[in-house]
Parts: structure tokens; C-alpha cells; sequence
């Protein structure tokens, strides 16, 4: 280890210049300046305990991630049918049936509630937030009439619905009292989702953080980085068409073979492994 030399001040007087290491000499150099006089190294600091977590409902993701860390941001991607939306509703249901209020951040207005009451949600402790709503008192309609071309105007509808959602995030996460936000991001241009700054994401993990709320982000691709204590990363494996009384115009899927791989998660001393867990969906008829 490289050392530098500093003088020792002993009571039988000055000694000579004596080899002390780097790392011990810039701490005593830091401890003397008055705004650093509290920084200790970070092998002094205190092993910061792991936060709970509760269960999403389905117990392969449970097994595999260890569950969804309350007082964090998690954030669960995938492309279209990889089964985030079983997740999501997974998640509200188990939530739900602990009797925690939940909210439902629904960028793109694609929730649907009776498949929702199907898959076990108690819609009556949800409070689903639909953002990018049509009506003519609406703030997204009163720019749409502002827009200077289509392409802006294109801009705008994908845009207005993902600002209107971070906003009302963040009356939540101030407000307080919820066990579960989940915000859904799955529908938005990918470019408009990247366009969210990673400041953003760091403000809502310091706000969730020491509370008792588990903050859900659900998408296409993976927004917050860094910022997500625990990221999932859903792909799908077989698609089996259910053939009793299905319409000419549609296919519904059924018994699809979901993997889940857990890419990232602060839980683990280790760096997280490349692990993988199967679960299937099952389809909820809403008549």
C-alpha cells in the first residue's frame, strides 16, 4: 500500500518522518476540516438491515426474488404477453387481501377492472388514477388544441399521459398511507419512457424509502436503473390458444410458461446471478 509521510507530535518532542497509510491519512485530513468532520469510512459504517418484503402472490417470483422490498422501488419489464400484467394483478390481489390500500398509476388507460375483480383484486381498496383521459375540460386536451403540427400533436398524447402520471406519484408518495404503488408503464413509446430523467426515479426511491410502501414500476423496458432496489425481467416461453368459445377475431392465450430472471437487486451482499424461475398464467373469464 502507497504511504505518505507526516510528522508525529509525541510529548518527549518531534520524531522524524514515519511511513503512515494513505487511506488513515486522508481520513484524519477530512476529520479535520469542519464541514467533513463526520465522515467515516465506509468499512466503519453500519451493515444496513434488510428491508421487508411481501409476497406478489405468485410464489415462483416469491422463491426466486426473496419478494417485493417495501420502502423501495421495483421495477418488472417485459415485451407485449410476457405476463406483466398477471404481475401486476398478482400483486394488487395479494396487497388487497392484506387489507393495504393500494394505487394504480394507469399511464395508458389500459386497466381493465373486471379482469382485474377476476384475478382476486378488492377493487374497493384500489384507487386507480387513469391519466391521458378524453374530455374537454382535460389538461391533455387543452394542448392537443395547441399543437402546432401532427407530429407535435403526437408528442404531446404520448407525453402529457407519462407527466400527468409522474405527478400524481408524486402526491403519493408525499400523501403517505398506501401499501402499494404501482405505476404502469406498459403502452408509452419507449422513447418517451426513456425521456423520464433518472432524477425523477431518485426523488420517488428517497421519498418510499423508511416507509412501509412497496413502489411498483411496470414496462416494456427499464427506466429507473440504478435507482430500483430490485429489477425483473419477464420473457415468455409457449403460447397455447384455448379453443372452446373463442371469437373469429381474437385469440386468447392460456397455460403461457412465464420466466422470470432476476437482473438486479440490493438485497444480495453478492452480485445477483443469472437466475430464473417459471411460473404459468391462468386466464380469468370476466364473462
Amino acid at each position: 500500500m502507497s504511504s505518505s509521510l507526516v510528522r508525529i507530535e509525541a510529548e518527549g518532542g518531534r520524531f522524524p518522518f514515519v511511513a503512515e497509510p494513505k487511506s488513515a491519512a486522508l481520513l484524519k485530513q477530512l476529520s479535520g476540516t469542519p464541514k467533513l468532520a463526520g465522515v467515516n469510512a465506509a468499512s466503519r459504517l453500519a451493515i444496513r438491515l434488510a428491508p421487508d418484503t411481501v409476497s406478489c402472490g405468485i410464489a415462483q417470483v416469491d422463491t426466486l426474488s426473496g419478494g417485493l422490498p417495501r420502502g423501495c422501488l421495483t421495477e418488472v419489464c417485459g415485451p407485449d404477453s410476457s405476463g406483466r400484467t398477471s404481475l401486476l394483478l398478482s400483486t394488487l390481489a395479494a396487497a388487497t387481501r392484506r387489507e393495504e390500500i393500494c394505487a394504480l398509476i394507469d399511464v395508458s388507460d389500459a386497466f381493465d377492472p373486471h379482469s382485474a375483480a377476476a384475478a382476486g383484486v378488492n377493487l374497493g381498496r384500489l384507487l386507480w388514477i387513469r391519466c391521458g383521459v378524453n374530455s374537454p375540460s382535460s389538461f391533455l386536451s387543452r394542448k392537443r388544441r395547441n399543437a402546432t403540427s401532427l407530429e407535435e400533436w403526437e408528442r404531446q398524447r404520448s407525453e402529457d399521459p407519462v407527466e400527468q402520471a409522474l405527478r400524481a406519484t408524486d402526491l403519493l408518495l408525499q400523501s403517505g398511507g398506501f401499501g402499494l404503488v404501482a405505476i404502469d408503464l406498459a403502452g408509452v413509446p419507449l422513447k418517451t419512457a426513456r425521456r423520464i430523467p433518472l432524477t425523477t426515479w431518485f426523488r420517488f426511491r428517497r421519498t418510499v424509502e423508511n416507509t412501509s410502501t412497496v413502489l411498483l414500476v411496470i414496462g416494456e423496458q427499464f427506466c429507473a436503473q440504478s435507482c430500483a432496489s430490485l429489477s425483473l425481467r419477464l420473457r415468455t416461453e409457449n403460447r397455447e390458444p384455448r379453443p372452446e368459445f373463442r371469437p373469429s377475431h381474437t385469440e386468447l392465450l392460456s397455460g403461457m410458461e412465464i420466466h422470470a430472471e432476476v437482473l438486479h437487486s440490493r438485497a444480495e451482499r453478492k452480485p445477483v446471478q443469472s437466475a430464473s424461475a417459471a411460473f404459468q398464467t391462468k386466464t380469468a373469464w370476466t364473462g
